[in-house]
């Protein structure tokens, strides 16, 4: 094949690559800037670590990690669900467990070494530098989660990104613009993100 019918063909790829990726942008809607954090209290997931204190009873007091079928073991309390509850959740079936053997028990939770439940970490995969999983924080943005994987590889798409949502039983996707983000410094580009988001980052085909 000769250079002009190459760069004819090159060009004709390029076109239908543009306008394939502009069909998939008018089908995901642009993902809202001022899209507000919502309400979220701190569940228990599989990894955590929680500080079990119980008043005036230091023999039963005790840091234990949270296993990954979710439950905790303490020496009068075994195969306890931990995992989805809040601490203080936690810390009311702890007292009632106890109350067998302890009078009137008083039980504070404290959690240590954050992972949470795996349906509230916001995922992120594809072209990011280090693609992974991450704990949901609140207020939670997607530049904190760009820094938090290192930003994304010189193959990425990075306009072509999106965030995959599941709200009221349906799965949305939203699109995102990382390159106007990062690389032009457009403020409005950051969005905030929800507990189980999962941050798709395409690789770029030119």
């Amino acid at each position: 094949m000769n250079l002009f019918r190459r760069t004819l063909v090159l060009r004709a790829l390029a076109l239908a690559a543009g306008g394939l990726l502009g069909a998939c942008g008018t089908r995901h809607p642009l993902a809202p800037a001022d899209d507000s954090a919502p309400q979220h209290d701190y569940l228990i997931g599989p990894g955590d670590s929680v500080n079990i204190i119980v008043w005036r009873n230091p023999e039963v007091s005790l840091t234990v990690a949270v296993r990954p079928d979710g439950k905790i073991t303490t020496p009068l309390v075994e195969d306890l669900e931990a995992s989805g509850k809040t601490s203080t959740q936690l810390a009311r079936d702890i007292e009632q467990a106890l109350s067998k053997f302890i009078q009137q028990p008083v039980v504070t939770v404290i959690v240590t070494n954050f992972s949470g439940p795996y349906g509230e970490q916001i995922r992120v995969i594809g072209e990011a530098a280090k693609p992974q999983a991450l704990p949901y924080r609140l207020g939670m943005s997607l530049m904190d989660v760009l820094i938090a994987v290192g930003g994304i590889t010189d193959f990425a798409a990075g306009n072509k990104a999106s965030i995959i949502r599941l709200r009221d039983g349906s799965q949305q996707q939203l699109r995102v613009r990382l390159d106007d983000l990062l690389k032009n410094g457009d403020i409005s580009a950051n969005v905030m993100m929800r507990p189980g988001d999962v941050l798709l980052i395409p690789e770029s085909f030119f």
